[in-house]
């Protein structure tokens, strides 16, 4: 079996180090790098404590710049600084995690696997999209091209303290979030650009508006998303076809015959994905873990297909349920 050797940059952060738990049980992960100025020296089970008994890597400084694989896990703005200040081979493949690629850098793939994997597959560069964009992209792709996104999609998701990141701020802290709930960067989140631009090139070009109201949940990690838009002249059933049909190919977006929770998503790579009708809505449920099927586990989806390994290796995860 090939084994390649990879570097986590930025690894001492949420993503990093849930990229770290799952590479070390990769199948094909060589020799592991986690790169991070502000802990080098230190072991990664000094910053990520669930990792002891399973992992003896060391923080480092720098890449050594022989890396088959690099993901980028710095906050928004320090991956193309990074860029731009190392000499990548452009045989190295090389896994955005931050918004500083996404559509807006013609090198890079945009990373949603269940619609790009083609050209994800030919790419050393990829863009992996945000944890909203990620969720709410799959509860909308399969209306495109059916005439039936060309009204409004109003959209409510709340996301677990984690999407906030690593670093404490006011709305972070466990005595605010605990036992609260809040709206942030109402119809105004930085995700909103992504969204629209997949949705308009799958959609026959039709402009879909799209409402976002983001919320701030009393939990750690998951995405819970509900859209709803104004009916078509599908059946429930007829939806629920399109979207299995759309997905039949997509190992990790389960089609669902009941509303699910984020239990069920928790700890795993998958999404669920439930639709149904009212008499004037079409309304569709979508869950993730957001530092998974949102953020590392999608990247190493992607760095499977680009690879060329089948793309469930190293992440057939159970949720956690309870």
């Amino acid at each position: 079996m090939k084994k390649y050797n990879i570097a986590v940059v930025g690894a001492a952060g949420y993503t990093g180090g849930e990229l770290i738990r799952l590479l070390i049980n990769h199948p094909n992960c060589g020799e592991l790098l986690a790169v991070s100025r502000s802990q080098a020296g230190q072991p990664v089970t000094a910053v990520h404590k669930d990792l002891q008994g399973e992992c003896d890597v060391l923080f480092r400084d720098s890449i050594r710049g022989d890396e088959d694989v690099i993901f980028l896990c710095m906050g928004h703005g320090e991956s193309s600084k990074w860029m731009k200040s190392h000499a990548i081979s452009e045989n190295t493949v090389i896994i955005d995690l931050s918004q500083d690629h996404r559509y807006s850098d013609p090198e890079f793939v945009y990373g949603l696997p269940e619609v790009n994997s083609d050209a994800i597959c030919k790419s050393k560069r990829i863009a992996n999209p945000g944890c909203f964009a990620t969720v709410i992209q799959l509860m909308l792709l399969p209306l495109c091209g059916n005439n039936i996104l060309n009204n409004t999609v109003n959209i409510a998701a709340t996301t677990g303290s984690t999407g906030a990141g690593q670093s404490l701020s006011a709305t972070s802290h466990f005595t605010w979030r605990s036992n609260n709930h809040s709206a942030y960067k109402e119809l105004t989140h930085q995700h909103l650009f992504e969204i629209g631009e997949t949705l308009n090139k799958k959609n026959n070009e039709i402009k879909t508006e799209i409402n976002i109201i983001p919320q701030r949940g009393s939990f750690t990690r998951g995405i819970h998303a509900v859209a709803w838009i104004k009916s078509s002249d599908l059946s429930e059933d007829e939806l629920l076809l399109l979207f299995r049909e759309y997905y039949s190919d997509a190992p990790f977006v389960i089609i669902t015959n009941e509303a699910p929770d984020v239990k069920l998503v928790v700890n795993t790579n998958k999404c669920f994905i439930h639709v149904h009708r009212t008499d004037e809505h079409i309304v569709i449920t979508g869950v993730i873990d957001n530092l998974l099927k949102g953020a590392s586990g999608q990247a190493v989806q992607n760095m499977n297909i680009a690879l060329g390994l089948d793309t469930l290796t190293g992440l057939k995860l159970k949720p956690i349920a309870y």
